[in-house]
Order: C-alpha cells, then structure tokens, then sequence
C-alpha cells in the first residue's frame, strides 16, 4: 500500500487531497499544525510546523509520495511567514524528504509566479514574473524545488490557477454572502478579461497523477472552460436567482480603495486582488493534459454554481474563526458597507453606478 503524506493536510485543499487519496487505496498521513474536524479516522495526524526540521522529518519517514500544500497565503498579510513558511518550510521539507529516501515530492505552487503576463496562454515554459510578496515567495520555493531535483530527488511543481470548489471560501465566501442576500457583485473595468479557474477536485486528481508520474516535471492547471470575469459573475448571479446583477466599477477608482482599506485593515484585499482582478489569463494546459492523461471536469460556470449552493447550504458554518483561511469567509470590514450600498443605489446604464 503506498503511504502518502499530505503537509497542510488540515486546509481547504488539503482535505480534500486526503479524501481522494482515501479514495485510491492509499494510507494517509497528514502534517499540519492543526488538525480538522472532518479529518478520516483512518488517516494518521502529525502535528507541527513546516519549518521545525525534527518534526518535518518525522513525518516524512516512511512515505512513498509527500504531498506538499503547507502554505500562507496572501489573506495572511504576513510577510514574514509568506517567506519563513512557503520558501524555508519548503527547503526544509525537501532536505527531509532526500534524507528519509522519499520517492516522490509533489508540490503546490501558484499562478502568483507569473503575475500580470505579457501574454496569454500561459505556458510551463513561461518565465515568471511575480509582482507582490505571494508570488515571490511562491517562486521562491520553486527554485528550491528544481535545486532538489537537480540534486536527486523527484519532485513534480504544480500550478493551478485560482482555486474554486464546495467549500472554498477566503474571499468567495464575501462574493457568495453578497449574491445571496441580493447585493450586487463588482468587475473592475468591463470585466472583459478572460479569466481561468480550477476546481479543487481536478486540481487534486492532477497533484495524484502528478504523484505517479516517475520523473520530475512543471504542470499548469486550469479548466479549459472559461470566458471572462464579467461573464462567469452574470452567470452565477443568474443561477442564484436573488436579483443581483454585476456592477461595473473604474480599475483605478477600486484598486485604491482596496489599497487604502487593506492597509488600514478595514478589508481584507491582499496586492494579488487589486493587481490580477482586472487582467487576463489563463494556462495552456496541454503539457498536463499529454503527459499525466489529465483533463479538468469542472466548467467555471459549474463550479461556481455548486460553490455557490454549498455555501447557502452550509451559510452558519463559514464564519469559523479557529478555520484555514479558505475554510471560513474573509471579514468584510467595510465591504459590509459596500455591500448595502449595492442594493440601494440603482444601477445606471452599462452597469456602473449611477
């Protein structure tokens, strides 16, 4: 029986990770600083934190595939722990994952790398480019795990674009409590760039395949159904059915405020938000799609319907404070303020306010 590993095992993607490792046969370790609720009783859990050499290699001992999903994510603000965490932690992980003799690292990377590109699609050969903190130390631990590779120890980088699935919250969570109360959701600008998602679902069975494929490798994950921003909002509000349509609002009118209100800690916008909202991209996925025979399931549309329903479904539960960041809703903050003004202020022709 293959023993997995799955550090961040407690998280949004984490956990489901775990299930559809549970899923395939496999025994399931999962290391993280604390555990779920809804973890498996038959899955083993290791507590610790990434950057601890003692406990890491305790947890990698004896493990086929170590799956690596440990990360801080830009709704953290931290700086520090954006590089001690996702660059050191990694580093850490790769040099106890080479001395316990671990057949196969997988690793989770982020779209962040590239920041804003020159062009689309995005391929693996893409060089990256990242424009704030998340990104740079995304490519950061990278770097650290093609050093490994050189250095003998096969690891696998994946990328997926941004993550969508039940249960995914952060900043969904604002946009789903928005849409079903009725107020208005907001595109920066026209909302005409073409925007790509992942559900968690494809982007887990990719991280397995990526697990049984014997050679190190780079993959982008994306669906390869997906149209623009202003397009994938209209619909949701459509199939939400609570009156809510999409507003338009000036790039730069909403990347200040989102600037101004995240300094002062009134919302909770990280630079990624305010930098990549408004601008295209998506991967070329062919890479992922010949060599681990993987293809995505989920349409953006989809995934944002059944998003969507589980959260209405679940609305009590996604304001738990002890949650990951993706397993619980962003504070608003002032976005509550906002959110009332949607449904008051009329919305003038082209969608703007008026």
């Amino acid at each position: 029986m293959t023993t997995s590993l799955v550090t961040g095992g407690s998280g949004y993607f984490g956990s489901l990770l775990v299930d559809r490792l549970v899923q395939r046969g496999h025994h399931v370790r999962v290391f993280d600083l604390n555990d779920a609720a809804d973890r498996p009783e038959a899955v083993e859990f290791l507590a610790g934190d990434i950057r601890d050499a003692g406990a890491v290699a305790n947890a990698v001992g004896g493990c086929d595939i170590v799956f690596n999903n440990v990360a801080q994510v830009p709704l953290a603000k931290d700086h520090y722990l954006l590089r001690s965490v996702n660059v050191d932690g990694t580093r850490v992980l790769l040099d106890q994952c080479a001395a316990a003799g671990v057949g196969k690292v997988v690793h989770t990377s982020s779209s962040a790398v590239f920041g804003v590109p020159e062009s689309n699609p995005v391929l693996t050969s893409t060089v990256p480019k990242p424009e704030e903190a998340y990104g740079h130390a995304k490519l950061a631990a990278e770097w650290a795990c093609l050093d490994a590779a050189r250095n003998g120890l096969d690891v696998t980088i994946v990328r997926p674009r941004t993550i969508v699935g039940h249960g995914r919250l952060g900043i969904f969570g604002i946009l789903f409590d928005w849409i079903a109360d009725g107020a208005d959701p907001i595109v920066l600008g026209e909302g005409t760039n073409r925007y790509q998602f992942v559900h968690a679902e494809d982007l887990a069975d990719a991280c397995i395949l990526a697990g049984d494929n014997e050679r190190p490798g780079i993959f982008n994950i994306g669906t390869d159904r997906f149209g623009t921003m202003l397009e994938a909002l209209d619909q949701l509000c459509s199939h939400a059915g609570t009156g809510a349509r999409v507003r338009r609002v000036p790039v730069a009118l909403a990347a200040a405020g989102m600037q101004v209100t995240s300094r002062l800690g009134l919302t909770p916008f990280a630079p990624y938000h305010w930098l990549m909202y408004s601008e295209p991209m998506w991967f070329d996925t062919t890479d992922s799609e010949q060599q681990l025979g993987w293809a995505p399931k989920w349409s953006t549309d989809e995934m944002f319907a059944q998003s969507y329903d589980w959260f209405v479904a679940h609305r009590s539960e996604t304001t738990d404070t002890y949650a990951s960041h993706h397993r619980r809703s962003a504070r608003q903050g002032v976005l509550s303020g906002v959110k009332h003004a949607t449904r008051m202020l009329p919305l003038a022709k082209g969608g703007r306010y008026g």
